[in-house]
């Protein structure tokens, strides 16, 4: 009797041991987002036209817990890589305002994930964290539908970036006035683990 309590006494702590490691491992999860698959536009206004441009990310990984929704990783985005189609203008960007030879990256680092990321199909959630632009932080809270279908993720997002009052150089002439924050519009792919 004894011997057979203490099979069942091991068995059962060989279980619940194996459930507590599953349950630690399912709360973390890890979204590796694809540069390829990733178009980053931005939309700047002026009084003549409206500017159209791009820029490259580098990385982006964001791992985070369903439960608590404490996240962490980095996304992050090549400045020098920006392009309107205009080189001149792209030069201008770079030296004058971004100063990408001494910040040469913009990041975004999330820190809570609020909402329900679906095991399948589609959700809303929002990523709050810090923007780093020009070599200083800014809370950021991003609105992001999201669609999962197997491990792969896709996800659109759409913010506004009030460059001058977060202390950029305004490039705005004599006779050309530009405004005084930039659209963004991200669209994204990767893999959730």
């Amino acid at each position: 009797m004894i011997q057979r309590f203490a099979r069942i006494a091991a068995a059962s702590a060989v279980l619940a041991q194996t459930m507590w490691g599953a349950s630690l491992t399912a709360q973390q999860r890890t979204l590796e987002l694809d540069p390829a698959k990733t178009q980053i536009q931005w939309t700047l206004g002026d009084v003549l036209h409206t500017v159209h441009g791009v820029f490259r990310m580098k990385s982006g990984v964001i791992q985070f817990d369903p439960t608590t929704g404490d996240a962490s990783g980095a996304i992050v985005v090549d400045a020098d890589s920006g392009d309107s189609g205009t080189k001149a203008r792209d030069k201008k960007m770079d030296k004058d305002v971004l100063q990408t030879s001494q910040y040469p990256e913009i990041a975004f680092y999330p820190k809570k994930v609020i909402g329900n990321v679906p095991v399948q199909g589609g959700s809303r959630i929002q990523v709050q964290g810090i923007f780093r632009l020009h070599g200083q932080d800014h809370n950021l809270t991003m609105v992001i539908p999201l669609t999962v279908s197997g491990d792969q993720v896709r996800a659109d997002t759409q913010f506004v970036v009030p460059y001058v009052a977060w202390g950029l150089k305004d490039p705005s002439t004599l006779f050309l006035r530009v405004a005084k924050d930039v659209q963004i519009s991200i669209n994204t792919a990767g893999n959730l683990k």
